[in-house]
């Protein structure tokens, strides 16, 4: 029996092989839904903060009731994010920034946006 194991001194390397390829696989798979993931959190930071800057303008240009950066702040809460920064412009503009609550291994979803009245 000693005598088969020297003669196929390379058997049972398929094995490691299919073992080591699998683990590529699967690495690979992993990151590419990580990837995939934060594409889908910055999607929804940014309409967070679209919807937030609108909610904000309106307010600013007096067609809705409440402080401009306050309404953008309850609009981002109600879709899982928090306003970072809320910035009244010049043309009854309003730019805000926001980031989500949800956080990913690579990070949280942050979101710019600026409405204002049409031109």
């Amino acid at each position: 029996m000693s005598g088969q194991i020297r003669d196929h001194p390379e058997r049972g390397s398929g094995t490691v092989l299919a073992a080591g390829l699998a683990l590529l696989v699967i690495t690979a798979i992993m990151l590419m839904l990580l990837l995939a993931q934060s594409a889908v959190m910055a999607s929804r930071a940014a309409a967070a903060a679209d919807l937030a800057a609108l909610a904000g303008a309106d307010a600013l240009r007096g067609l809705t009731a409440g402080e401009p950066c306050l309404v953008a702040a309850d609009v981002a809460g109600r879709h899982a994010a928090t306003l970072v920064s809320c910035t009244p412009g010049a043309g009854q503009t309003i730019e805000v920034r926001t980031e989500l609550l949800a956080r990913t291994v690579l990070g949280a979803g942050t979101g710019q946006a600026r409405a204002g009245p049409p031109p």
